[in-house]
């Protein structure tokens, strides 16, 4: 029975987790529950689950948390340093860092110090602090165990194979909405159009990542940090149909593949019950439903936002974590209808041209970086939103 606090319980990646929980009574029990500002479902939630505890970050609605529950044995916090505090617990046993963004980053280094293994979907804490906390889980004797569907594809593939050397391994993209678009009609797409995403069912900033192709660039730099690789041996291959996960290749030439439909809940199932597969009643994958899989090279001119994250991977240092807050202020500004769908890359690319680099980043560091790109972030959306309405 492992015990289990979810970061991040009221978003896509949160709610389907405690899918797997519920199906799954004897192998899992959850502990905690915490959410941004999604107050009416963390109390839903917590009233079917009965957690020992829930944390809302934010504190003006802490009293409404704490009213709906008032009837529970369930202890109710609120602000980010509850947060950070309820991973140290000593009854839990793995954190699922299910949060979106950079917001992730000081709870899982919080949980990594307190000794707890990490079920990751929380992708921005490796891009933004890759070597910081792969260090901290050595040091801690840690276990980072990825729960994003292409992660968790590479980490089932190297199953009996950690002593063989990894020659390369192969991320796959669906290629998003707007596969095979060109810039002229990149710079026509919608909000609307930009969230349907045609294989996932996501959260909005994800999927807008993915529309971009930056979700796959951050994804490229994840992979680095959790399986110790050089950057020239990650490649990525657009696959629309979504049911090869992702490839590994060995010495010999030989390469291994993980399949399935697109369904995040296998990969949640098996991170957070590693090492055993659990039996499970998602659909089955069958060949005759998908009689061809194809598969074909990332536009990188026109999907500029692919290539910056591969730049960005290769210059180090606190240039990944730049690349972060300048995205997530892009993207934000695109969800608020501020900036056209290219004017993001043209946001990130200002960004890392003119925020300060640091090739060895201290925790410190990382912390001014943030908070600087977003300041100079902010200074180029209204350009860029005049520019988008010409």
């Amino acid at each position: 029975m492992k015990r289990i606090a979810i970061l991040g319980s009221t978003g896509s990646i949160g709610t389907q987790a405690l899918d797997v929980i519920r199906a799954n009574p004897d192998s899992f029990e959850l502990e905690v529950l915490t959410a941004h500002s999604n107050a009416d479902l963390l109390v839903q939630q917590a009233l079917a689950f009965k957690p020992n505890a829930v944390v809302i970050a934010r504190e003006d609605l802490y009293e409404q948390v704490r009213d709906a529950l008032q009837q529970e044995d369930i202890k109710v916090y609120a602000g980010a340093n509850a947060l950070d505090a309820v991973v140290e617990m000593g009854t839990v046993d793995m954190v699922l860092t299910a949060m979106v963004g950079y917001a992730g980053l000081q709870p899982t280094i919080r949980a990594i110090k307190a000794g707890k293994q990490i079920a990751l979907a929380n992708k921005e804490t490796l891009v933004v602090a890759g070597q910081l906390i792969t260090g901290l889980a050595k040091e801690y004797g840690v276990n980072i165990y990825p729960v994003d569907s292409e992660h968790s594809a590479i980490f089932q593939c190297l199953a009996g194979e950690f002593h063989n050397p990894i020659e390369k391994v192969i991320l796959t993209a669906s290629g998003g909405p707007f596969r095979g678009r060109s810039t002229a009609e990149l710079a026509q797409v919608t909000k609307a159009q930009a969230l349907k995403h045609p294989n996932w069912d996501m959260g909005a900033k994800i999927t807008i990542d993915s529309a971009s192709l930056m979700n796959k660039g951050l994804e490229v730099i994840e992979a680095k940090w959790l399986f110790g690789l050089r950057n020239e041996q990650i490649e990525v291959v657009v696959h629309p149909q979504s049911i090869i996960h992702s490839l590994v290749q060995f010495e010999d030439g030989s390469i291994k593949a993980q399949l399935g439909l697109p369904d995040m809940k296998l990969p949640i199932q098996y991170a957070l019950g590693y090492p055993q597969r659990l039996k499970s009643d998602f659909p089955r994958f069958s060949f005759m439903d998908y009689p061809q899989l194809t598969f074909e090279q990332p536009d990188l001119k026109t999907f500029r936002n692919l290539q910056i994250a591969f730049d960005a991977m290769e210059k180090g240092g606190n240039m990944p974590c730049i690349l972060n807050a300048a995205n997530e202020v892009a993207v934000s500004a695109f969800l608020h209808d501020e900036v056209g769908f290219l004017q993001m890359s043209d946001i990130i690319e200002s960004c890392m041209a003119k925020v300060a680099y640091i090739a060895n980043p201290s925790y410190e560091d990382y912390i001014e970086t943030d908070r600087e790109t977003r300041v100079r972030a902010a200074e180029f959306i209204s350009p860029a939103a005049k520019t988008s309405d010409r």
